[in-house]
């Protein structure tokens, strides 16, 4: 959420955000909201004023022995104006705030002002596609093959858009949640924390989820809980109205979980294979950060999960987004692209984003420097990595002309074993 003085006094400014966003917010309800509100708040003061000289004026007549039932009979009719204008007031509020539950996050400069996809700038890229001597197959096929993924049994407990892994398939995921996790929490100074995988409304509002994206979600029915998109809502609630100790900043955290999403608007979008599906895994990054250092710890976090992908091997590009493509809490965003052999093209992989104070707004997330007053922390948030979209990436970049899987040497000791054989037929 924006801050509200900050927007009144600079709706040029957001008018300009909303389009380089491609954006359809009306400004003008706003305008009209918040005029109407600000007279109401100019008349209720006024009334307030009036009732506290007539309150006064009151006692003095009863004093004095004078008259005082007229008087108090328009203090009775003033103190149900305000009464009334009070309520009026809290409607406002109330419209005011789903209003500004509505709008975006404001970019930062630096990101580029594009229109979607095509105006995302590369920013480097690591490693070289893997050569080979036959046409590398999809990850189904050479999940098939192998005998490590089942997407017909998935689809008879189930449905379309999810899988099952059999064997050293569920190995490899198993074997990559714990190779990122143990990478964060051992070597890049992240806590791991495993938080519920079912969310209340009042999280997905904090973190920029509600009311936007309730489409993307699946609800539990007659109750106020969500299964959970992603560890970022989870970990942004983390200190939901809390005031932070500056000293223990920035917190770096990290959480593996279960993630589910409806994929409302992927209809007839990438149906083959586990690229795109209700349920995944996934390990997330967060970060809660002063703000002046919040930039740098972005970079520090597109780092992190670049080091997880330099570890196994896999070639992959960073992209900056640019204003008609980041996310709805975003201010910036990097997207980690890997190399995917069988369509030879390259696919999102992780995104690291500083939401600035957009989110800490939302959630009431404070710290307070020492002699100073308290403002709100920048949040941070990034893959690290999403376990099904590397699990397609290994088996991939890593299949042989027999039909088998070399494991990258990284993962070796998670898994057990220097290869997936393909299965004899």
């Amino acid at each position: 959420m924006l801050d509200l003085n900050f927007f009144r006094g600079h709706l040029d400014e957001v008018e300009r955000m909303l389009a380089n966003r491609h954006a359809k917010i009306d400004l003008d309800v706003f305008r009209k909201i918040d005029a109407e509100r600000r007279k109401l708040i100019t008349d209720t003061e006024r009334l307030k004023a009036e009732r506290n000289m007539g309150s006064e004026e009151v006692a003095r007549l009863k004093k004095s022995g004078k008259d005082a039932v007229p008087l108090m009979a328009r203090m009775k009719q003033i103190a149900d104006e305000i009464k009334f204008e009070d309520v009026k007031v809290a409607e406002l509020d109330d419209q005011l705030r789903d209003f500004m539950l509505s709008v975006p996050n404001m970019p930062h400069s630096s990101v580029p002002i594009g229109d979607g996809a095509a105006g995302n700038v590369e920013v480097r890229r690591w490693g070289a596609p893997p050569k080979f001597d036959f046409t590398p197959k999809p990850h189904w096929e050479v999940g098939e093959r192998t005998g490590i993924l089942d997407l017909e049994r998935a689809v008879k407990i189930a449905g379309a858009r999810f899988a099952l892994y059999r064997g050293a398939g569920a190995r490899l995921e198993r074997a990559l949640a714990n190779f990122f996790l143990d990478v964060h929490t051992r070597e890049q100074g992240y806590t791991e924390i495993l938080p519920p995988f079912i969310v209340n409304t009042a999280s997905l509002i904090a973190d920029g989820k509600l009311p936007k994206f309730s489409a993307d979600m699946f609800r539990l029915e007659n109750t106020d809980l969500w299964l959970t998109t992603t560890a970022e809502t989870e970990l942004t609630n983390l200190y939901r109205d809390e005031t932070l100790d500056a000293d223990l900043l920035p917190i770096n955290v990290c959480a593996w979980t279960a993630c589910f999403r409806s994929e409302a608007g992927a209809a007839g979008k990438d149906t083959r294979g586990i690229k795109r599906q209700h349920q995944f895994q996934k390990v997330e990054m967060f970060k809660f950060t002063r703000p002046e250092t919040s930039y740098e710890e972005l970079e520090k976090m597109v780092r992190d999960a670049e080091d997880l992908l330099q570890r196994l091997g896999l070639h992959y590009r960073v992209i900056q987004l640019c204003t008609g493509d980041i996310g709805f809490a975003s201010s910036k965003t990097y997207d980690i692209e890997v190399w995917v052999p069988s369509s030879n093209e390259f696919m999102e992989i992780s995104s690291c984003s500083n939401c600035e104070a957009f989110q800490a707004r939302r959630a009431g997330i404070r710290y307070k420097p020492k002699g100073g007053k308290s403002e709100f922390v920048h949040t941070l948030n990034g893959s690290g990595l999403p376990t099904g979209r590397t699990w397609i990436a290994i088996v991939e970049n890593y299949q042989q002309a027999d039909g088998s899987i070399v494991i990258p040497e990284a993962l070796r000791p998670f898994m057990g074993t220097d290869k997936i054989p393909a299965l004899q037929r």
